[in-house]
């Protein structure tokens, strides 16, 4: 088969707002972006923290099939999206057959693994505007390993629920940062201008916090 009957069998469209699995839901597919956004959540106590936001050519959904597993967090669209589904059987057979696919997995689950430990280390700091800070110093450090001026795919409004905090608080320490030009605001998208500034900005918030206490 070859890839336009791929995406003729098997690509379908959500509108935004579709919920394509939820969080301990047993999954048998697996999922690729044509086109538009897809929000990863997860509930963590009460609050529903959003892992990341997915756009064209990014896939999920793949460790279900992996290690016949509940799904272990949420995916929702968040801008209307065309998305190819794949199945357990054909999703072994493309990466039987093609090695770039399977190189392709390989090195996004690699990926996938340090954003979780990244993860990790900003719930454990326990002050918000040192979660805030981390949030954006490591995403910026991901994205922009080229240097320069860093775009992230992430507005303000998505800031509270990426860090598990409540929006005043987000509000002012992202006040903050604004005022001192560490971070800048454009359409849909948050830039950090020096990604450097902003890990000594946060050299500067854990010292002043020893220990990580509120």
């Amino acid at each position: 088969m070859d890839d336009g009957q791929l995406l003729q069998r098997f690509v379908r469209e959500f509108a935004r707002g579709t919920v394509l699995f939820r969080e301990g839901e047993l999954g048998r597919e697996m999922f690729v972006i044509q086109g538009g956004r897809v929000t990863i959540s997860k509930a963590i106590g009460k609050v529903e923290k959003v892992l990341s936001t997915l756009g064209q050519g990014e896939f999920f959904g793949e460790m279900s099939i992996l290690c016949d597993r509940p799904r272990s967090a949420t995916a929702t669209v968040s801008e209307e999206a065309r998305i190819l589904i794949i199945d357990a059987k054909t999703f072994e057979a493309m990466v039987r057959s093609n090695a770039e696919v399977a190189i392709r997995m390989i090195k996004k689950l690699a990926e996938r693994l340090q954003e979780a430990d990244d993860l990790i280390s900003n719930l454990l700091l326990r002050d918000v505007s040192s979660r805030v800070v981390h949030y954006l110093a490591t995403a910026a450090e991901r994205a922009g390993r080229g240097g320069g001026p860093v775009r992230l795919a992430v507005t303000q409004k998505q800031l509270p629920a990426l860090v598990g905090a409540a929006g005043a608080q987000v509000e002012e320490i992202f006040g903050r940062l604004l005022r001192a030009r560490i971070v800048q605001l454009e359409a849909e998208c948050i830039v950090v201008p020096e990604v450097a500034k902003l890990r000594h900005f946060l050299d500067l918030l854990q010292t002043k916090q020893p220990g990580g206490a509120p």
